[in-house]
Order: C-alpha cells, then sequence, then structure tokens
C-alpha cells in the first residue's frame, strides 16, 4: 500500500511538473518571437493632413492622491485644445469629488472642453463609467488613462498617425514605473509587468497574434468600441474582453514598446495582492467567456493556439499550488541518472530557465545600457520567490472565477508622491484583506520543515528550490501582515506630521 501511495505521488508530481513546463515552453516561444520581429518597428503607413479630434477618458474612483497630478499631466498633453476633449468620469465617494469638480472648472478657465461626470449607482464599475462616458464623447478616438498614470506631452502625436489605417483599431504604449525604486517590492512588480509589456506584447503585436489592451494608456477607434459591442461588464477585465471581440471583428491593434506612459506601482504587499487577484480572476473569466467562440470561428490556428495559451496562463497558479502540496521530497524514491536525464533536467529547463530567459529578455529590451539590465536581473531569485508566495492569492481568484464568483471590481490604491513608508502606511486607502495570509504562513512552516528535512538528509540538489518556496511564502505572508506590527518594530517611527494628500 505504502508503494502504490509513493508511486502515486510521483506521477501526480511530474504530471504537475510537465503542466508547468507547458507554459514554459510558451515563454520560450514568446522569446523566439520577440527577438524574431525586434527590429521591426511599427510606422504609421500616412500622416493625418488634419489631426482628428480626440477624448480623453478618467475613470476616476476615490483617487485622492493622485487625481490632480493626472489633470495636471492631461493638461499638458501637446494637442490642439479645439481637438480635445476631457471627460473626468467620477465616481467617488470621498473627498476626490471636490478635487475633480476644482479641477474641472480649473481646465474650463484655461480653454478646455471638459465634461465632469458624476455617478451615484457604480454599475460596471469601470467598464460602467467607460460606456456610460461614450454617450457624450465627442471624440473620433478615445484615450483612457487611469488616475496613476502620467501621460508625456507628445504622446497623442505618437500614436494618432497610425489611424490612418481605417483597419486599425486601438494602439497600446508600454506603461513605465514612476516609483520602481521604492522598495524590494516595487521593483520586483516592475520585471513582472516588463516582461508582460515589453515581450509577450511585442511578440504577439508584431507576429499577427491577437494582444489585449492593458487598461489604460491605449486609445481606441471610437467606432471600433461600438462594433465590438462596446463595454461590457460581466468580467473583472473589461479591456482583455473587449480587445477578443474587436480583433475577432477583424480590426487591426499596434503595440508601442518604444513609446512609455508612466504609472505608478502598487507599494504595498495588500495592494499589490488586490491588484493581481482582479487581473487573474478577470482573466480566467475572459478565458471561460470567449475561448469557446474563438475556437468556433474562422481564425487562423496559430491565433487560436497563442489565444488559448494566453487567457489559460493564470491557470499555472493552481499547478503551482499542487505542486507545493506534491513536492516533499520524502515521498519520491532516489534518482537514478536515467530519471535525472529524461525528466528533471528538461522539466528545469522547461520551468526554471525559461523565466530566468523570459525576464532577461525583458530587461535587456528596455534597458539599452547592460550596467542598467544586469542590476535589474539580479532580482531575478525574488521575482521567482513573489511568484511562488503569490499562488495563494491568485490560484484563490481562479477558483473562484470557475465556480462562478462574483465579486465587485475592487481598485488598487495609489499614494501618488508619498515619499516614507510611514505615510503609505497611515493613508486612508486600504486594499481589502482575504484568509490566503493563514495559507501562506502554514505553507512557510512547511517548507521550512522540508528545508531543514533536507538539510538532515543531505539533499543538496533539492536544498535552494526548497528554499524558494520557503522565502517565497514568507516574503508575501509578512508583506501582507505588516501593517498590523507597531512602528518601532519595523524602524519607521517617524515624528507626528499630516499625511501628505490629506
Amino acid at each position: 500500500m505504502g508503494h502504490f501511495a509513493t508511486t502515486t505521488w510521483v506521477i501526480c508530481y511530474f504530471l504537475v511538473l510537465l503542466g508547468l513546463s507547458a507554459y514554459g515552453l510558451h515563454r520560450y516561444t514568446m522569446i523566439y518571437l520577440y527577438w524574431k520581429h525586434s527590429r521591426r518597428k511599427p510606422e504609421p503607413g500616412a500622416r493625418f493632413d488634419k489631426l482628428p479630434k480626440v477624448t480623453v477618458q478618467l475613470p476616476i474612483f476615490n483617487e485622492m492622491y493622485v487625481v490632480r497630478r493626472l489633470i495636471e499631466a492631461v493638461s499638458k498633453i501637446d494637442y490642439p485644445k479645439e481637438l480635445l476633449q476631457i471627460q473626468i468620469l467620477d465616481d467617488s465617494t470621498d473627498e476626490t469629488r471636490a478635487i475633480c469638480a476644482e479641477e474641472a472648472e480649473r481646465l474650463r478657465g484655461c480653454g478646455f472642453d471638459v465634461e465632469l461626470i458624476h455617478r451615484v449607482d457604480r454599475t460596471g464599475f469601470k467598464a460602467g463609467a467607460l460606456e456610460n462616458g461614450m454617450d457624450s464623447a465627442t471624440g473620433e478616438f478615445i484615450y483612457i488613462l487611469d488616475a496613476d498614470f502620467v501621460p508625456e506631452p507628445r504622446v497623442l502625436h505618437d500614436m494618432i498617425h497610425f489611424f490612418t489605417d481605417d483597419e486599425v483599431g486601438m494602439i497600446q504604449t508600454r506603461w513605465g514605473h514612476i516609483n520602481k525604486k521604492y522598495s524590494i517590492l516595487t521593483r520586483v512588480q516592475a520585471l513582472f509587468l516588463d516582461g508582460h509589456l515589453a515581450v509577450e506584447q511585442t511578440a504577439r503585436s508584431r507576429s499577427g497574434r491577437f494582444f489585449n489592451f492593458n487598461g489604460t494608456a491605449g486609445i481606441w477607434r471610437k467606432s471600433c468600441i461600438e462594433d465590438a459591442g462596446g463595454w461590457e461588464h460581466d468580467t473583472l477585465t473589461e479591456d482583455l474582453d473587449l480587445s477578443y471581440r474587436a480583433q475577432m471583428k477583424g480590426w487591426k491593434f499596434i503595440y508601442l514598446k518604444d513609446v512609455v506612459t508612466p504609472a505608478e506601482l502598487p507599494p504595498d504587499m495588500n495592494g499589490f495582492k488586490s491588484q493581481q487577484h482582479r487581473w487573474t480572476k478577470g482573466s480566467v473569466q475572459t478565458c471561460l467567456k470567449m475561448l469557446g467562440p474563438i475556437w468556433r470561428s474562422k481564425l487562423p490556428r496559430i491565433i487560436k493556439l497563442e489565444a488559448t495559451a494566453h487567457l489559460t496562463a493564470n491557470f499555472a497558479y493552481l499547478l503551482l499550488i499542487l505542486l507545493c502540496v506534491l513536492v516533499n521530497p520524502a515521498m519520491h524514491p532516489e534518482s537514478g541518472w536515467v530519471r535525472t536525464v529524461l525528466l528533471d533536467i528538461p522539466i528545469f529547463f522547461a520551468t526554471s530557465i525559461s523565466v530566468a530567459l523570459f525576464y532577461l529578455t525583458a530587461q535587456i529590451a528596455v534597458n539599452p545600457s547592460p550596467l542598467k539590465w544586469i542590476r535589474e536581473i539580479l532580482y531575478l531569485p525574488v521575482l521567482l520567490a513573489l511568484g511562488i508566495g503569490m499562488s495563494i492569492n491568485n490560484g484563490k481568484a481562479v477558483l473562484e472565477a470557475l465556480m462562478g464568483k462574483k465579486s465587485d471590481f475592487v481598485r488598487t490604491p495609489k499614494y501618488g508622491d508619498q515619499k516614507k513608508r510611514a505615510d503609505v502606511r497611515k493613508a486612508r486607502y486600504r486594499a481589502l484583506k482575504s484568509i490566503a495570509p493563514a495559507f501562506e504562513i502554514a505553507f512557510f512552516l512547511y517548507f521550512s520543515y522540508l528545508v531543514l528535512d533536507a538539510l538532515a538528509r543531505g539533499n543538496w540538489f533539492g536544498l535552494p528550490f526548497l528554499a524558494l518556496f520557503q522565502v517565497g511564502f514568507f516574503f508575501v505572508a509578512y508583506g501582507s501582515l505588516r501593517h498590523l506590527l507597531p512602528d518601532f518594530v519595523l524602524g519607521t517611527a517617524e515624528p507626528d506630521e499630516p499625511v501628505l494628500g490629506m
């Protein structure tokens, strides 16, 4: 009976690893497509003789720390005022409402066409606000910016001329990171995002695969949104949903890797987890909604396969949780050289090495100086640990989507120019808490036991991997609960002073 249990355990273990390896092999595909098309930079086929009118939509909900910065940056965009409509789509319930009204009046005094729309009923959340704004949008093109973004003055000129091609429906710019150097957490978040924004989006766009609008820092042709059925709010990722519906209608999307729109990263763990939970759950909801229509369509098979890999990518978090349960080396028979050569080494290259090369490629893509990308890639072990530690939070999101559990659109708290860690901890906005830290602590303790067991057994090959899991769960659990610790424990005690922006 013991032999049967061990054999079953090992079979399940390697099936999970093979599943993770499939996603690892997809990373190699993205790396290959990125380098293959790296010199194929998009250029507009022509230029407008007369610039078209653009509506800038600013969906806002309780953004008192950053909304002034956003509106100020929008007012500095280099585009004729008579061709620019600014819509402040404000669903706020706090001081943000007064700030929006004040800023709208100020811009009107400067000659801008500003429409302030305040909704009391947040039906559809962000998607509902965007949909509501479409009714009075006068621009032929819709430029969308979230509250924590700071557009550069030339951004519309960098994008608008691509629309001289009547088949182009959306242009997406790459996100920059205003506060990347704030902490180790924000540095690693930047690494995560650069992988998606610099490698995946570029590879998909330039190779003719489907890719998605990232929810902000992009511009849509209004008729493209309407033709695709408009903003729908049956998923938490309305941007991903609309992107697939529009491309299935035949609209072209263009990704501009070299046009950067700076944005703020969540500086605290709970904010990051809240953001990741929403993105993960929404992507699985979109997967359930769109994967069937994609495969029933007449799209080329290569696009269908890439869409499947893209929309199912977050299922890897469930595999990672299963791996955490199955990884106990005491349940595995001793490794012979045959298993090592045929299974362990290939799986290692398909999983761990693919991750390293993927994020190395991303840093080379965004940092032309070798000194810069070498410095950034030194955070790769922390990235791997954080990805493991986030498996509970994101795996929970996957299960909620699969079970059809509905949830509100939970905004990610933003803090603007608050520099001090103490200020961020005292800030009014907080991410929603969950039971996930309890499981993260349990897994930390479990892997602490496995690390000690590996030391006792002399399992030096498996020790680094077990330690990576141990550190990952500790990092995420500690980051989630550190706000409960007093300032003197964290070393962040400050003299009494007002929180910036309040």
